[in-house]
């Protein structure tokens, strides 16, 4: 891989400068364990930098033409394409990510900025009737302003334009905040684009420091006018915590406890092998990777042997390797962690069905039969390789345990009956679900979030333009009233 020099820099007003904090980020890659590329931090002067930048740019950026706008958004779609290969490279090295994931992650990438195109003729307004003689009452939608987007580690550049494009086409501008893990395809990256397509200085900028450093002052500075955040609940309540002490507007997509339900008339081996995908896919490491499958008792045994034929079929290993299906987990604390809870609900009863090896940051598939609710590994987030799979009785008794968590992001319903399907997906509380598909589903025209400690608003289509657009009730009185004075 061909590093480019502006990728150790920081992106403020269309100039890559070198960080002025005393600390470093150092970017590896979790298969090999070698340094990548080391950045020097951003300040919280330089912080500040980038949003004065943004804001000056804002006003200018909102007024430029609609067709120099097009040309604009024709040109990233166009030099997003064109890099294709090199941007799949930076996902496999820096993430961990398959061949086969970073190309998902790319072509939902294109169709984010292409939909994003879109609101450019879309910011429409309206015109109401008043109950005033005279009067009519306009409504004008407009840019929210500067937009403050933090990016995750796990789909990072996906999950990072999602944000970025919707902004700028609604007339705002961005500042950036790559995950320390992912700096160049949650950030930098995105910077390096929106410049080589010639969008105005001002109108991206990324900022790459530590959190600790940071972390607080991005959200809470005075000039952004909203926070755009894709990543853990824990740390998403601290952001709406310290972004709503000034009344600023918040988009975020949290964490998930998603759930496959395979009622009795499902087909089992369309189950299993959507089940695997939809576990397994960047070793579990998505908001909407299926946390927990439970299947009804009648075919659970029937189910089990399934899916865990689909699954020992599953390559893990050398994520560059095309055959590869499961790779590293961004790195070894969150091996610990996930070991941990797998060894605790093994202690409280589960039964490890499947053992797969532990080596380094790779994990092979775990498969964890007669786990119950209360266990670690199905009450909490896993973000990891391991695929705990509960037993209900009946329809009824999988929606509840379904919906005992404090999550609602995505999940999965399995019958041959479509109307039963849509019957049992309306009782699960979650922000999105789908009958005979697994929960990782993304479409860049479709509301994408969650209900519940899985976050705030919806990104995508037309849900997104609402959010990073604000209105403005401007009534016009074509005569004078007469008051009653």
């Amino acid at each position: 891989m061909i590093l480019v020099q502006e990728l150790t820099k920081q992106y403020i007003n269309g100039q890559w400068v070198v960080g002025d904090s005393s600390k470093e980020i150092k970017d590896y890659n979790p298969y090999t364990k070698e340094e990548i590329l080391t950045i020097q931090a951003a300040s919280k002067e330089e912080l500040d930098h980038a949003f004065i930048a943004a804001k000056q740019a804002q006003p200018l950026w909102e007024a430029i033409s609609l067709g120099d706008k097009q040309l604009l958004f024709e040109r990233l779609e166009t030099v997003l394409k064109a890099r294709k290969d090199e941007i799949i490279r930076w996902l496999v090295a820096e993430t961990g990510s398959t061949i086969s994931k970073a190309t998902i992650e790319f072509d939902s990438t294109v169709n984010i900025v292409r939909e994003a195109a879109s609101f450019l003729t879309r910011v429409t307004g309206e015109i109401l009737p008043s109950y005033v003689p005279g009067k009519e009452n306009r409504i004008y939608r407009t840019a929210k302003g500067v937009v403050g987007v933090i990016g995750p580690w796990n789909f990072p550049f996906l999950l990072t334009m999602r944000s970025v494009a919707p902004a700028v086409a609604a007339g705002n501008t961005v500042v950036v905040k790559p995950a320390s893990d992912t700096p160049v395809t949650s950030g930098l990256l995105v910077g390096e684009l929106f410049e080589e397509a010639g969008f105005p200085p001002g109108v991206v900028n990324v900022i790459v420091g530590r959190g600790s450093e940071i972390g607080d002052a991005f959200v809470t500075h005075p000039i952004p006018d909203m926070i755009s955040f894709t990543g853990s609940t824990e740390v998403g309540r601290r952001i709406g915590e310290l972004a709503g002490r000034s009344l600023k507007d918040v988009a975020l997509e949290l964490g998930g406890n998603n759930v496959m339900i395979v009622l009795e008339d499902a087909d089992i081996g369309a189950a299993a092998r959507a089940a695997a995908f939809g576990k397994f896919l960047h070793q579990g490491q998505i908001c909407m990777a299926l946390n927990r499958i439970i299947v009804v008792e009648s075919v659970y045994d029937e189910f089990v042997e399934a899916f865990t034929e689909v699954v020992r079929g599953l390559k893990t290993g050398d994520p560059s390797d095309p055959e590869t299906f499961v790779g590293p987990l961004i790195n070894n604390s969150q091996v610990d962690k996930i070991v941990a809870a797998v060894d605790e609900s093994v202690l409280q009863g589960a039964v490890m069905h499947l053992n797969g090896r532990v080596r380094d940051c790779l994990m092979e598939p775990i498969i964890l039969t007669d786990v119950t609710n209360d266990m670690p590994i199905a009450k909490n987030e896993i973000f990891g390789p391991v695929a705990p799979i509960l037993k209900a009785e009946d329809a009824a008794e999988a929606v509840h345990i379904a919906n005992d968590t404090p999550y609602g992001l995505s999940g999965s319903v399995f019958t041959s009956d479509l109307y039963r399907g849509v019957e049992v997906a309306k009782k699960v509380k979650t922000g999105m679900i789908h009958v005979n598909d697994q929960s990782v589903n993304d479409e860049a025209h479709v509301p994408f979030g969650g209900e519940k400690a899985s976050g705030i608003g919806r990104f995508n289509g037309e849900w997104a333009l609402e959010k990073f657009t604000t209105v403005k009730w401007i009534s016009v009185q074509s005569g004078y009233r007469d008051y009653p004075l």
